[in-house]
């Protein structure tokens, strides 16, 4: 794998001029303009006849401005300046216009548009020439690299409580304040990619290089990202560099009149689950647009790095359909691997940790693929992060299928800490995925019904509100001390946002009524959403403190079965979990390790999901101070004596520290 990698590398450095500018090609491909205000259009398009540019600026005549034909199927065209201006005006519409191999004209949209549009009336998008007279210029800086990392991961169109596609400007000033109230550091930016069909979550990519404009302008979306900037939030790209729409007229599909050009043709060509298009990693012009894109987002938007979608069915020829992994390395070495799309992934994360290494990247992976999160020097896949997608899929089991009083206390801590050494994780209790209609998030799967009736606080609380306000808050905690080295929520399930997600489409008659997100119910001050919001909130400022994400993995003292106690040691903190439904425990006594054997050291609480502030019954007196003792307990040299531990019901996370 790293030869392979190697030999794309020194090809690019010697037939490209390096990994630079080749990376730069989108600043040479589709439509730029030059400094004398002329224009330089250039296409890759192997399988046509002929290439020419309509528009507004020549009356869409489709034969007046015709490509020059270079090699390896390269098309070029300069345009001169009008009397010092561009020929091309800024807002107007343009078509490459394509002649097949069979003499039909094709009227595409460049693969590399910046900006595509579209009219309510019309159902494909038009592309439209961004070349404002003076373009939003950023006056931040991107915030430093982080060592802990919290993930808001948002979606633009559905962050407000309205039925309607939201905008950057409303997630600049509405939502971002929000975030870092939340203690979130980092925000992961889903649907930004120019995707036709809105239901489709942003993952149906038909302008790669184009930022949605369903939201705003792509000066909207630069003020977004350096206005979070100046907050201290780091911004991540959710990049689908996997598939791609099946689209023709506004899509990559078939843009030169063939099956192929940026994808395998027949078969291979076509994901059946999703239905689209598969992108030929071999080919070197897909290298060049894929790793150009890449370079797109950072260098013109100022994005802080990606989250790549689909790495698992990028990595195998079978894309994971019908496939189980166990961990058998004879399921991630052989010919089911695609070795062309591994090689790309190295390559794109060589290109950024050179280029920008400040950067970050982010695998979505199921597979457990060895050295993902390794570097590419070592033979690794490069990537800083992968995401713990087998904790989320936990949770659900177990609500789903085992009663209070059957939960697996090893089991739990088995899954959380289940990762391959010295390659870091993003944990999460759930995503996206789990909020979309046909699923069901934790908060509504612990309250379901009762949701609609006795989340207000005029209400008796009654024991399904209680045990699932206060197993929400359990669950995100031990997931987010015990689960890995980053930390991701989805927008709005911090605060156990009731009912699903699902965009307008048909089958729901067009409606937003689901496609929305209803953080006005934090601010109602007789509804229970504000407990949960209080302690994801608090959770997350504790963590900015201690920095438990960004030490090492913690030691687990105690996964008490009979007891349903689980205990364990991070960042000089003392976590302890009691999920029994009925059982409460009066001097319990938990193991702990501290430096000193000399000096008997003091323990305080520091967060107690018991309080009232988070919806508790405030059963602990917080003044009160634990002594760890030179006492051995659960193969620990000391041991603290926990005055009571409450039964789940009534609640218990504790989290101390020593003083």
């Amino acid at each position: 794998r790293y030869s392979l990698f190697y030999n794309h590398l020194k090809n690019i450095e010697e037939s490209e001029g390096g990994l630079d500018k080749f990376t730069k090609s989108y600043k040479t491909f589709g439509v730029n303009q030059l400094a004398d205000g002329g224009i330089y259009c250039k296409e890759w398009a192997p399988g046509a006849e002929a290439v020419f540019l309509a528009g507004d600026f020549n009356g869409w005549n489709p034969f007046s401005h015709p490509y020059k034909k270079l090699e390896y199927g390269k098309w070029e065209l300069f345009i001169p300046p009008k009397d010092g201006c561009s020929p091309v005006p800024h807002g107007s519409k343009l078509k490459v216009v394509i002649r097949a191999q069979g003499g039909a004209l094709l009227y595409r949209i460049s693969p590399w548009a910046r900006y595509v549009v579209r009219d309510e009336d019309k159902v494909n998008y038009d592309w439209v020439h961004w070349n404002p007279p003076q373009s939003y210029i950023h006056k931040n800086p991107s915030p430093k690299r982080l060592k802990s990392l919290r993930i808001y991961e948002s979606h633009v169109g559905i962050a407000s409580p309205e039925g309607k596609v939201a905008s950057y400007k409303n997630f600049t000033y509405n939502v971002l304040p929000r975030i870092k109230d939340l203690g979130y550091n980092c925000v992961q930016l889903m649907a930004i990619m120019e995707h036709a069909y809105y239901a489709s979550f942003g993952y149906q990519i038909t302008s790669f290089f184009a930022a949605s404009s369903r939201y705003g302008t792509p000066d909207d979306l630069k003020e977004m990202i350096d206005v979070a900037h100046s907050m201290g939030i780091t911004v991540l790209l959710d990049v689908v560099h996997s598939h791609a729409s099946k689209n023709s007229e506004d899509g990559l599909n078939q843009f030169d009149g063939t099956d192929s050009c940026f994808f395998h043709s027949g078969y291979r060509g076509n994901h059946q689950l999703w239905d689209s298009r598969l992108f030929d990693y071999a080919n070197w012009e897909v290298l060049r647009f894929l790793l150009s894109n890449l370079r797109m987002w950072i260098e013109d938007y100022r994005f802080d790095g990606f989250r790549f979608d689909g790495v698992t069915s990028m990595l195998y020829h079978h894309h994971g359909i019908g496939t189980g992994f166990s961990g058998d390395y004879n399921e991630y070495f052989g010919l089911h691997v695609d070795e062309d799309a591994l090689c790309y992934l190295m390559l794109a994360n060589h290109m950024i940790n050179t280029l920008h290494p400040e950067c970050i990247t982010i695998a979505e992976d199921v597979s457990g693929m060895p050295a993902l999160c390794r570097p590419v020097a070592e033979g690794g896949g490069g990537f800083d992060y992968r995401l713990a997608m087998a904790i989320p899929d936990k949770w659900i089991q177990i609500i789903k299928e085992l009663k209070d009083e059957d939960w697996n206390m090893g089991n739990i801590v088995h899954t959380l800490t289940n990762r391959r050494h010295e390659e870091k994780y993003i944990a999460y209790a759930e995503s996206h995925d789990q909020a979309l209609v046909g699923d069901k998030t934790l908060a509504f799967r612990l309250m379901d019904a009762e949701m609609y009736t006795n989340m207000s606080v005029l209400t008796p609380l009654t024991p399904v509100i209680d045990r699932g306000i206060q197993l929400h808050k359990m669950i995100r905690l031990i997931t987010h001390a015990l689960g890995g080295e980053s930390y991701l929520n989805f927008m709005g399930n911090e605060f156990g946002h009731p009912e699903w997600l699902d965009f307008p489409r048909i089958g729901n008659n067009e409606s937003y009524h689901y496609a929305r997100r209803q953080f006005n119910l934090t601010e109602d001050d007789l509804l229970r959403y504000k407990f949960l919001n209080a302690f994801d909130r608090d959770m997350n400022r504790l963590e900015e403190r201690f920095g438990w994400l960004a030490s090492p993995q913690a030691y687990v003292s105690e996964k008490h079965e009979s007891n349903k106690v689980i205990a364990f040691e991070r960042a000089g903190l003392v976590f302890i979990f009691n999920f029994h439904p009925y059982q409460s425990y009066v001097d319990y006594r938990v193991g702990n390790w501290h430096s000193s054997l000399t000096v008997a050291f003091k323990y305080k609480i520091l967060l107690d999901s018991d309080a009232g502030e988070y919806g508790g019954h405030q059963r602990l007196d917080h003044n009160t101070e634990y002594f760890s003792e030179e006492y051995p307990h659960n193969y620990r040299p000391n041991s603290i004596m926990v005055s009571k531990l409450f039964w789940v019901l009534f609640v218990l996370t504790l989290l101390f520290i020593c003083v």
